[in-house]
């Protein structure tokens, strides 16, 4: 009988499944999880496919994910805000509390950073995960462990619309619908953003994005940068331009957009990930005096607040989990999200075996 059965990327395009040893606490304010649900993000995917992003690769089997929720079965002699049985989401990124970025609250930029599933650090697809009491959000009763592994994606959002300080009563164009951009769109809702415009190439995530949480909707076309941003300030009404540019798409093209749509003095964060190197416009960038930044991961106080933007009911997550596999069926997962089947698929945790 399995212990801790795992879901194991052996080389890109292939993978297993493995009995791993359950993990030790490490540390007394450590705790042990029963991961119960995974969602599938797209660096899973590109893992799964490449077997790289960028300087981080495979060079030896790697238990995937880092989406999660789960159940605790175990405490550390020194833990002393969760107990065993507390549903949680878990936040999957582990960095060292001792460097200046870390002491100053930015953690996420930790270049010491032990992050679930990014080489050589095994991600949550198995049975058993351990993390610091301290990395493991209490879900209300509200809250549904199904909803508690989207609290990752939300993370993410909450720090890309915190990276733009978006304000109540103001203006974002969000580039890219997939879950990312959907999120940021329902945290920008939440902070008091009057419109939000969703723009994406795909009419069926556009249509959903309209129900969910954006104000207006604008469909990408083959057109120049600057013809895109008329179209777009046009379309929304968005007079000088928009307050907020936010690319949660990572193509070359939205960027470039995302700049030109914007009104002087503007703020544009970018989200997504795509080629390394791109065109750039750095003369509207200079001329508009843009306030320009990057969003990596998520640091202190973002799962927080997604698990508190869920609870309050400002912000829903339901919506968006489009469907459920089983793990022994996760490669199947895996393919429905590289086809962009749904939006957010999740991978139910082991069963327990009769």
């Amino acid at each position: 009988m399995a212990i801790n059965l795992s879901f194991i990327l052996e080389k890109a395009g292939s993978v297993k499944y493995e009995d791993r040893p359950v993990p030790k606490l490490e540390s007394p304010y450590d705790v042990l999880v029963n991961v119960r649900f995974t969602g599938i993000c797209g660096s899973d995917v590109h893992y799964w496919q490449h077997g790289s992003i960028g300087s981080f690769v495979l060079k030896a089997p790697m238990v995937l994910g880092h989406e999660s929720s789960g159940v605790i079965t175990a405490v550390g002699d020194k833990v002393s805000t969760v107990k065993v049985g507390d549903r949680v989401a878990m936040e999957p990124g582990i960095p060292c509390r001792r460097c200046v970025r870390c002491k100053e609250g930015k953690y996420n930029l930790c270049v010491d950073m032990r992050f679930a599933a990014t080489p050589p650090i095994d991600g949550t697809l198995a049975k058993y995960y351990s993390l610091p009491e301290d990395f493991c959000y209490k879900l209300p009763e509200s809250v549904s462990l199904e909803e508690g592994a989207v609290m990752e994606p939300l993370a993410v959002g909450v720090h890309i619309t915190r990276q733009a300080d978006v304000k109540p009563g103001q203006s974002v164009v969000v580039f890219g619908a997939g879950p990312v951009g959907l999120l940021c769109c329902a945290v920008a809702k939440a902070y008091g953003a009057d419109k939000i415009v969703a723009v994406d190439i795909n009419e069926e995530r556009l249509k959903f994005a309209k129900q969910y949480a954006a104000t207006h909707t604008v469909v990408s076309q083959r057109e120049s940068a600057t013809d895109s941003a008329a179209r777009i300030t046009k379309d929304a009404d968005l007079g000088l331009g928009a307050d907020v540019a936010i690319d949660a798409s990572g193509a070359e093209p939205c960027i470039q957009a995302g700049i030109q749509v914007l009104r002087t003095g503007g703020t544009y964060v970018q989200g997504g990930m795509g080629k390394s190197d791109i065109t750039f416009p750095i003369g509207a960038m200079g001329a508009k005096e843009l306030n320009v930044k990057g969003s990596f991961r998520y640091n202190s106080g973002d799962y927080a607040t997604a698990v508190a933007l869920v609870t309050s009911g400002r912000v829903s997550v339901k919506e968006l989990i489009t469907g459920k596999f089983k793990f022994k069926d996760a490669e199947s997962a895996f393919n429905d999200t590289k086809a962009a089947k749904g939006i957010k698929i999740l991978i139910e945790g082991v069963e327990d075996e009769a």
